[in-house]
């Protein structure tokens, strides 16, 4: 064995590590469901031992699976979602909320409980809000940690750092509290291209101690993805992970970035990372453009310097909420139930029977006849771009009393295709800016079906490609781990050794006209709704 690579994901719901080889093929998976608090004010909370003890049965058990030798493992990558971890003294735990239960240390990305800081902050206004699209949201960090200066003072106070999630797991892997470029740059308003943060803003909005501190809680080593930090594994996070001490760890990713390192670079098919957009089509969907030079697109974050491919400016748009989106819609249905224990009895989630039974009557080709009067925005958990309007709320319009799983199957595609409608106004919000996708390379658990790519293709009107990977995000950590550890000299190389387009989905011109008159009635919806809230 020459040496493999470990890619380690921490998703919403659950751990991933897998086990890949030099060219980029997956050896051995495992995974662990992590815990999740939720209560009502929109909070969701997560802990810091309960997600690091996942990452380490997962990794002992893809190691064992791989069947390989703990020092065959030479390089690892970690990415993860951007929630906040928040560690006193030493590394104990803090608790992020009124229960006072200090297992609770993680204010999950999809917490909107600093909706009125984030409001509060645009309000105020800085320069620095230009490269978040103009808007700052609360899934954000600098809101979130206002939200704990204001309403938690004493955790606020006692907290030794604030850490985003990838970079608490480098942490805890090697000691070094270097903070990935990638982070803090796209959640934690940390100026990449100019290689500092911005004091005067921190003390505008109210967190003037972090910059009287000198930023040491939130970081003041910040390095890019792939650098190889501390000497490696330490001894004790080594016989935890069941690897050998000193492996290099690589400074890590935001998980869907993680996903767009494990497809842009991909060899194969036409164009490159500059005229290729990732999309990571997951809980949420997030959108990944990298661009030559800083394009400015209000209500797409960014542009980030440097955050994902190095040297090259970064767009993220995306959806707050999408495959937890369709799964909301479909379970709102009266013959969801009954679909469920069909699907259950077949060995398929509710939403992959769904695609099953689309694709029976016809598929995407058919979507005009399923969907029929149906229309939706799934915007449930608001719009993260391009409008950055975290008040949006989800519509179905057209409902009628059919209660059959033939309805049901119809609400499903009616919900595809205002995903897709949803991708179409970032492409075209990025375009009138001059930031063009001519190739959309889709990741995520929610993507991976042929029905569902096909539908997004028709209803984007952009080409979709996959790559050969089953799994796009757990192979970017593990690009990650491959660069710390030497095994290619650059980004480029690792992603185009590691990584392969394997199909393309083109849109539909017999469609075209049936999509563009769906996507004006969805623009129309979300219009009547902005107007009807006041």
């Amino acid at each position: 064995m020459q040496g493999c690579f470990a890619g380690i994901d921490v998703g919403t719901g659950s751990v991933r590590a897998g086990i890949f080889d030099a060219a980029g093929t997956l050896i051995a998976s495992a995974k662990r469901d992590i815990r999740m608090w939720k209560e009502p004010g929109d909070i969701v909370e997560q802990s810091s031992a309960d997600i690091w003890a996942g990452v380490c049965a997962s990794v002992r058990e893809a190691v064992a699976k791989a069947g390989i030798a703990p020092d065959d493992v030479k390089g690892i990558g970690f990415d993860a979602t951007c929630s906040l971890v928040v560690l006193g003294e030493g590394g104990a735990s803090l608790p992020v909320g009124r229960h006072g239960d200090n297992a609770r240390d993680i204010i999950v990305w999809m917490d909107h409980r600093a909706t009125g800081q984030a409001d509060r902050i645009n309000q105020l206004g800085s320069v620095v809000l230009d490269y978040v699209g103009g808007i700052i949201s609360p899934e954000m960090e600098t809101p979130k940690l206002l939200w704990l200066a204001q309403e938690l003072p004493a955790t606020f106070s006692a907290a030794w750092q604030f850490l985003d999630l990838a970079d608490f797991l480098t942490f805890k892997a090697t000691d070094s509290l270097a903070r990935s470029v990638c982070t803090v740059t796209c959640k934690w308003t940390y100026l990449a291209h100019e290689g500092r943060w911005d004091a005067d803003y921190f003390r505008k909005v109210g967190l003037g101690a972090l910059a009287d501190e000198g930023f040491a809680r939130i970081g003041t080593q910040i390095v890019p993805a792939g650098t190889p930090l501390g000497t490696g594994l330490t001894a004790r996070a080594a016989e935890e992970l069941g690897l050998a001490p000193g492996t290099a760890v690589a400074a890590g990713l935001i998980d869907a970035h993680a996903g767009g390192i494990g497809t842009v670079g991909a060899r194969g098919g036409s164009g490159d990372a500059l005229n290729r957009m990732a999309y990571v089509f997951g809980t949420s969907a997030c959108t990944l453009l990298t661009t030559a030079a800083p394009a400015f697109v209000p209500g797409v974050w960014g542009p980030y310097y440097s955050a994902m491919v190095p040297d090259l400016w970064l767009n993220e748009g995306g959806q707050s909420a999408a495959g937890a989106a369709i799964d909301r819609l479909v379970r709102m249905h009266p013959a969801a139930a009954q679909a469920e224990t069909i699907a259950r009895g077949e060995g398929k989630n509710l939403s992959m029977w769904l695609a099953a039974q689309a694709e029976a009557a016809g598929g995407a080709a058919s979507i005009a006849r399923l969907a029929g009067t149906l229309h939706v925005v799934p915007e449930f958990l608001g719009n993260r771009a391009p409008f950055a309007d975290h008040l949006a709320r989800g519509i179905i319009a057209g409902l009628g009393m059919d209660e059959s799983v033939e309805s049901l199957v119809g609400l499903y595609m009616a919900g595809l295709a205002g995903i897709g409608y949803g991708l179409r106004q970032i492409l075209d919000a990025q375009q009138a800016k001059g930031a063009r996708t001519d190739l959309i390379i889709i990741s995520g658990g929610a993507g991976q079906s042929p029905l569902v790519r096909q539908v997004l293709a028709d209803a984007s009107g952009t080409r979709i490609a996959a790559t050969t990977s089953p799994e796009p995000v757990l192979l970017g950590s593990a690009v990650l781990g491959a660069v710390a550890a030497g095994r290619y000299e650059s980004f480029a190389a690792a992603m185009s050794a590691m990584s392969e387009i394997e199909v393309v989905y083109e849109p539909s011109p017999a469609l075209r006209g049936w999509h563009d008159h769906r996507f004006t009635a969805f623009e129309a919806f979300q219009a009547a709704y902005r107007a009807a809230r006041g």
